[in-house]
């Protein structure tokens, strides 16, 4: 009697497992897809997180009895923000553009001297010269064409940089009723040590896009001003580029560098000499001084780990995961060192107390 009671509720746990996998794997695949709107969320959360509390202490500011409330100091603090990118757009962007601009007009002359230059490299031998320059000046002659038919592409990063201005706002003014309520999904008995888990984890990415800006920052100041001094061409365009790339550790400066080298050798091999001089002494400066005091605190993480998330990150949503993994790295590794690492403390800290109890 017991046994055929039984078998109906097995079937039940059955059914209740196999659908639970197939939801799983239904959101999964939602997931993949909507990968880079996903994406789009998740970095406007992450700079709503860094500006949070600067909006915080925007709403401390009085004047006599008054003071700003959440939504004023957050529309200041947005207007502050595009003040600075304004002025960093009128000061660095136009060198950079018209760096750019020579360079498309002057690749199919001295993509030739690079050309003959490379040749004399032995492992550049075995490349294909005249393939290799006709694809160039493919490139420089088509490359109004390509702006044209990339509208529709640049409309939407427009459109996407706009909606991640949105998404930001809405965060910083309503990010902490959202996540009251994502809290409530959780039972009870878990919510307070996954709040306290979720809330270290924020202020650690929160010091890691603060950090990571500052880098990028110190990159494109120093590299734009070592470019100008070698004469190097194009040197305030390789400079924001160099600052801008930075976003990607180690992947960003090290592709940047490259058109960096590329650049040079147009003229000399001394200012290619000079460039990679540079670039190593930074990469020890950067390793050994500016990483410890600025990311060390907020990342803590190994360098495997590191590119491990950066290779995984670009697969799944490219550039833009790319940037965002090193985040999502800190994110998980909160998350391990509490549900996993100090879990396993607990439960062999309770095993011994409880084996010395015994008699």
């Amino acid at each position: 009697m017991n046994d055929s009671s039984s078998l109906p509720a097995q079937s039940r746990e059955t059914r209740r497992n196999i659908l639970f996998t197939l939801a799983v794997l239904v959101l999964l695949y939602l997931v993949y897809i909507l990968r880079a709107e996903l994406t789009l969320v998740y970095v406007s959360a992450l700079i709503a997180v860094v500006l949070t509390p600067l909006a915080h202490t925007i709403m401390r500011l009085r004047i006599g009895k008054w003071h700003p409330g959440l939504g004023l100091s957050v529309i200041l603090l947005i207007v502050a923000v595009a003040g600075l990118i304004s002025v960093f757009a009128l000061f660095a962007l136009p060198p950079a553009f018209r760096d750019l601009r020579e360079f498309v007009t002057e690749l199919p002359e001295r993509a030739p001297e690079l050309l003959n230059r490379l040749k004399h490299i032995p492992l550049m031998q075995r490349i294909n010269v005249p393939q290799l320059n006709a694809r160039i000046q493919d490139f420089a002659t088509n490359f109004a064409t390509f702006l044209l038919k990339s509208a529709k592409d640049w409309v939407h990063v427009v459109f996407a940089v706009g909606m991640g201005i949105l998404l930001t706002i809405y965060f910083m003014i309503d990010g902490s009723r959202a996540y009251q309520w994502g809290l409530k999904l959780v039972p009870i008995e878990h919510r307070a040590r996954l709040d306290r888990t979720l809330t270290r984890a924020e202020a650690r990415m929160g010091r890691w896009l603060l950090g990571q800006a500052m880098l990028m920052l110190i990159l494109g100041v120093c590299s734009t001003v070592v470019f100008v001094i070698l004469h190097v061409r194009y040197a305030y365009a390789l400079g924001v580029l160099m600052g801008l790339f930075n976003v990607i550790p180690v992947v960003g400066a090290m592709i940047t560098v490259s058109l960096a080298l590329v650049v040079a050798a147009l003229d000399s091999w001394g200012r290619v000499l000079g460039v990679l001089i540079f670039y190593i002494i930074y990469a020890q400066v950067e390793t050994s001084v500016l990483t410890p005091r600025i990311m060390q605190s907020s990342v803590n993480l190994p360098g495997l780990a590191i590119l491990i998330a950066l290779l995984i990150g670009s697969a799944l949503a490219g550039v833009a995961g790319a940037a965002v993994a090193v985040p999502t790295a800190v994110l998980l590794a909160v998350l391990v060192e509490e549900y996993v690492i100090a879990g396993e403390h607990l439960v062999t800290e309770s095993t011994s107390t409880a084996s010395t109890l015994q008699p």
